[in-house]
């Protein structure tokens, strides 16, 4: 992997500090794959809260930081079709525990949830303003990967990668450091995988 220094050049986006307006903030921290219970969990946690607390969706700020393993869980479908994500980390359906070729945390309607589970998807998440990190240092394994595999130069490795990214989810400088400033602004932490 990279060393830190090797990222100090990059312009990182971290206006996402300015969405933590909710009252109930939380920083779901998913270092593994994980089945994709990560990236449930938050849309769980956040119905529970308005179940519970009788508080309106706005009231819930999330972050979900992908980093080290959990950097997988960052990339399209395609990207895991390519390069066998799920076979090559082993991956299990969160509720069958059943091999699993599809992006976890893309799992949606049809795909073995629990009812309502559906809801939860990355993208669904983020659409309803869940704010999704991932780990730059990380992300270089994705390069790594996509350049050893189809034999291509690290730069080209590195805009495909970019191509596969899930479009919405932003790159830090590390995922430690997304994790500590999601804290800092006044998110509680949750080791979600």
């Amino acid at each position: 992997g990279a060393s830190p220094s090797e990222t100090s050049n990059a312009d990182y986006d971290i206006s996402w500090t300015s969405r933590l307006t909710g009252t109930h903030k939380a920083v779901y921290d998913c270092p593994d794959i994980g089945g994709g219970l990560g990236v449930l969990r938050s849309g769980i946690v956040a119905s529970q809260y308005m179940e519970a607390l009788k508080v309106p969706e706005s009231a819930i700020s999330n972050v979900i930081v992908l980093r080290h393993d959990g950097i997988m869980l960052a990339m399209n479908q395609a990207f895991w079709n390519a390069y066998s994500i799920g076979e090559r980390y082993r991956v299990t359906h969160p509720w069958t525990g059943a091999p699993l070729a599809k992006n976890p945390g893309l799992l949606g309607a049809g795909d073995g949830l629990p009812a309502g589970l559906e809801r939860h998807t990355l993208e669904l998440q983020m659409r309803r303003g869940v704010i999704v990190l991932a780990c730059a240092l990380a992300f270089r394994d994705v390069i790594d990967l996509i350049a050893t595999t189809d034999k291509v130069s690290m730069e080209a490795a590195t805009t495909k990668a970019n191509a596969h990214l899930i479009p919405g989810i932003l790159l830090q400088p590390s995922g430690v450091f997304a994790a500590n400033l999601a804290q800092e602004k006044g998110c509680v932490f949750v080791r979600a995988t």
